[in-house]
């Protein structure tokens, strides 16, 4: 072996420990997601100039940086078709394609019957201002650790309950949030901290949500409050979790006093009580 030769061999093994290869690493949690879970990408890359992209089913969402690399949420719902999904992960000149098995979840069903204001419809205002709201993906992080109760009372409606209204079967719809018992006038509190970014009331036209409360926690993450009594925050608000922010009422398409709290991920109502028992950070 010449001399020439030797001198090119030892400057690409120099080069390899200089320049190693680029490695792109994708975790996901939970492992076993049932329909109605959150899902947690986090991604660390090589090339801090290289921001990773996320596609499931076509559909591109949100890669947002956090401590030492990037997280993606996918949220589930119970209409989501159970089996396996294929999150694919672009980043570092590679891509990756992890398969996720959704596991079904059996939701109860209930009959529900609205008369008088509860039946009004929905009025353009509320429609607007809420799907507004549900649509923020807020880069910064505001939330840190498990979610607070908003509420002390017990649950009267779990999350993904299936429905009937006055008899009929409603076939795209899902409970999007969980029901609290609360007596009139009891306190809600932020269950996190953010940013105050909607607030409707019933006498502007939020027939269906009654007095409501929404609060953008940031990275795509929103709570929302409806039916409430009474309001203690205004919008552009600061909140921090466990602050009072209203009382509990029976405002809008309410049968009875009580607080529902939904939380939604990039869009889609999730299951919170994960956020409340299992720290997704």
């Amino acid at each position: 072996m010449n001399n020439k030769i030797k001198s090119l061999l030892t400057t690409a093994f120099i080069l390899s420990f200089v320049n190693p290869a680029k490695a792109l690493e994708v975790n996901i949690s939970p492992v076993a997601p049932q329909q109605g879970d959150t899902i947690s990408v986090t991604i660390t890359t090589d090339d801090p100039d290289s921001i990773p992209t996320l596609n499931l089913n076509q559909k591109t969402y949100p890669v947002l940086p956090i401590d030492n690399g990037y997280r993606a949420f996918v949220p589930t719902s119970p209409l989501d078709t159970p089996g396996k999904l294929t999150i694919q992960v672009t980043g570092d000149g590679t891509t990756k394609n992890l398969g996720v098995w959704l596991k079904k979840r059996s939701f109860p069903v209930q009959r529900i019957w609205l008369s008088g204001k509860a039946s009004r419809p929905a009025t353009q205002l509320e429609l607007n201002r809420v799907g507004e709201f549900k649509k923020l993906v807020t880069p910064e992080k505001y939330w840190n650790g498990t979610f607070v109760r908003p509420n002390a009372a017990r649950v009267s409606s779990v999350f993904g309950v299936r429905r009937y209204y006055n008899g009929v079967f409603a076939n795209n719809y899902y409970h999007k949030g969980v029901d609290y018992a609360g007596s009139a006038g009891s306190t809600v509190v932020a269950p996190a901290a953010g940013k105050v970014r909607l607030v409707g009331k019933e006498a502007q036209g939020f027939h269906v949500h009654g007095n409501t409360v929404g609060i953008d926690h940031g990275q795509g993450v929103l709570s929302i409050f409806l039916h409430l009594q009474s309001i203690n925050v205004q919008e552009g608000d600061f909140v921090k979790p466990g602050q009072k922010i209203g009382t509990v009422g029976n405002t809008g398409a309410s049968t009875g006093p009580h607080l529902h709290w939904g939380l939604y991920v990039n869009g889609v109502a999730v299951d919170p009580v994960p956020w409340r028992f299992g720290e997704i950070k």
